[in-house]
């Protein structure tokens, strides 16, 4: 687990992994709120390391300290299978152990981890909504690539019930528009541009009286910024907090790119995305269906109430889990196991 998204994700593939009798060690590294959502969703990790930062130099150190940390968690302990969200350390890690690993990803222009994590893994597994075309230059061909019908996130919201108290326990004010925020991931490779965009948008929502915006940093340095605007019709939760209930009550979403555009598209929750990099093919696709729309003026944003409820897009994660079990090969007992 690298980065706050990975927990939604794997969680539902681990529990049934899990029913299946099978063993799982989850690693964590030290990056936004993927420890404290690990803290949060009961799930025992192992820490192994810590985000480089905005310095390649040192995100290549932290690589190769993560690399070698989990060379070191799995020698002599016989794992079988090694499976991550697009986590370049555990890819280099099991090919050193001689350990099949699948390797997740939804966004194909994220180029140097898939210059790594993509060549080095058995199984590559890809929405569909993503040409397959685009990820050949990775080294992905038909032999090593899957492609799942929808989105990541119909899967881990298969059986997601909202929480109804989320909104009361942030001193939500129901009667405004509330709004749910999700800053842009500056510190990303695929992310490198500024978005001046989306101060912008905070303005816009911070001052209107009719909004109730709640914003969910992704880091510390984001939180002491939003704080520091004052802002009056922002809402910042004191810490890490089960954000998919606050975006299946929201009235709408304002997120600059990452899972939370598409959770919003799951859940039917109306969504802009200020996002300033390349679109990928799943972005591309929700688009043109309608559940995902472009801003680049937070004028054009609708503030409103919600008026009807959408049905939530939900795809059974048996799929995923068959997909990853078959990569350690079909002569493995592990690719055969079904549920007793």
């Amino acid at each position: 687990m690298s980065a706050p998204a990975h927990v939604l994700v794997l969680r539902p593939i681990i529990e049934r992994l899990r029913e299946r009798g099978h063993g799982v060690e989850v690693t964590s590294r030290d990056y936004a709120q993927t420890q404290a959502l690990l803290d949060l969703h009961g799930m025992e990790h192992t820490p192994i390391g810590r985000h480089g930062g905005v310095s390649r130099l040192r995100k290549a150190q932290r690589l190769g300290t993560r690399t070698a940390a989990m060379v070191r968690f799995g020698r002599g302990r016989s794992f079988d299978l090694a499976l991550a969200h697009g986590s370049n350390d555990l890819a280099i890690a099991a090919r050193l152990l001689g350990v099949s690993e699948a390797n997740m990803h939804d966004y194909e222009y994220a180029v140097t981890q898939h210059r790594i994590g993509c060549r080095l893994a058995k199984r590559v597994m890809f929405p569909e909504s993503v040409p397959a075309e685009r990820l050949r230059r990775f080294g992905v061909g038909p032999e090593k690539l899957f492609q799942y019908p929808g989105i990541k996130e119909e899967y881990y919201l298969y059986d997601f019930e909202a929480d109804p108290e989320a909104l009361r326990r942030l001193s939500v004010d129901t009667e405004r528009v509330v709004v749910v925020v999700r800053p842009p991931p500056d510190v990303s490779l695929y992310h490198r541009k500024s978005n001046p965009l989306f101060p912008k948008v905070l303005a816009r929502l911070g001052q209107d009286e009719n909004v109730q915006a709640i914003v969910l940093p992704r880091t510390e340095e984001q939180r002491e910024l939003v704080e520091s605007l004052r802002l009056p019709s922002l809402i910042l939760p004191p810490g890490a907090v089960e954000a998919q209930s606050l975006v299946a009550l929201a009235d709408l979403v304002v997120s600059a790119g990452g899972t939370m555009n598409r959770e919003a598209a799951a859940l039917g929750t109306p969504v802009y995305t200020t996002y300033g990099g390349r679109l990928g093919g799943v972005d591309e696709a929700l688009i043109r269906e309608g559940r995902l729309r472009p801003l680049t003026d937070p004028r054009a944003i609708q503030v409103e109430k919600r008026t009807a409820d959408a049905t939530p897009t939900r795809r059974d994660p048996s799929l995923l889990v068959e997909t990853i079990l078959g990569t350690v090969g079909a002569d493995h007992p592990a690719a055969s196991h079904t549920p007793s």
